[in-house]
């Protein structure tokens, strides 16, 4: 039997599928255009994950340029996986899909901003040799 887990590049397609896993997720409901609208118009490297046929997982990564640095940096701005497809693999496989994809962009670092108490995270990242830097996050919430 092969592999029961699949990861690939996310495309229009899978949009019901992820509007579906963003809002388990963090709540926010999408319809599937509105996925569709952001796939088609981001930068935004989206991977979706599937374990047994089924779509259970997504991680997101960008890459950009600044004129302070010669290289182009790079983030993991989301990454989810379901609960009960944990302890597969799954988000370490997705981690080190995502670093391919990205370090084909020419970047030598990846960074990764989770939660303090996001100790499951953490352990998923740590797992995938990223390291703990003591960074304070300040954010501006604007109301519309």
């Amino acid at each position: 039997m092969g592999n029961p887990i699949m990861i690939r590049r996310a495309a229009t397609e899978d949009a019901a599928e992820l509007a579906r896993l963003n809002e388990e997720f963090n709540g926010v409901q999408l319809t599937k255009a509105e996925v569709i609208e952001g796939l088609s118009q981001s930068q935004e490297i989206v991977l979706i994950a599937f374990y047994m046929g089924r779509a259970v997982g997504f991680i997101c990564g960008q890459h950009y340029r600044s004129f302070c640095y010669l290289k182009r940096q790079a983030e993991i701005t989301e990454m989810y996986v379901m609960e009960e497809a944990r302890r597969q693999g799954i988000a370490t496989l997705l981690i080190k899909q995502l670093e391919e994809e990205l370090m084909r962009h020419d970047v030598d670092a990846i960074k990764v901003l989770t939660g303090e108490h996001n100790q499951a995270g953490r352990k998923t990242y740590e797992h995938s040799q990223y390291e703990w830097q003591d960074e304070i996050v300040l954010e501006k919430t604007f109301s519309q």
